[in-house]
């Protein structure tokens, strides 16, 4: 599974989250070939290369066309939090798609 992670400047928040999103997807027992963290501004134009998009609550807007592509975008409102990002994947498909 190819994983993006994007936030504001693409530095610190998503490279803290990148971490906790690995740490839950590898407990849940996905198989990512591929994870990436950047700015939300690379990510609106790359999310397309990727099976899911993570982000902060207030930019889930910004990948409003990668949805409509069909790629999985999941909101985070603790980003440091690899319990809230399990639920939040939980509440999706993925599991269904890459397991």
């Amino acid at each position: 599974m190819r994983v993006l992670v994007s936030c504001a400047n693409g530095s610190g928040t998503s490279l803290m989250m990148k971490k906790s999103v690995e740490k839950a997807l590898k407990e849940l027992g996905f198989n990512i070939t591929n994870i990436h963290h950047c700015a939300i501004s690379e990510g609106k134009s790359t999310a397309g290369q990727y099976d899911v998009v993570f982000c902060p609550m207030n930019f889930l807007n910004m990948f409003d066309d990668a949805k409509k592509k069909g790629i999985t975008v999941v909101g985070v409102k603790n980003v440091m939090s690899a319990k809230e990002i399990s639920e939040r994947v939980q509440e999706t498909e993925l599991a269904a798609k890459f397991k």
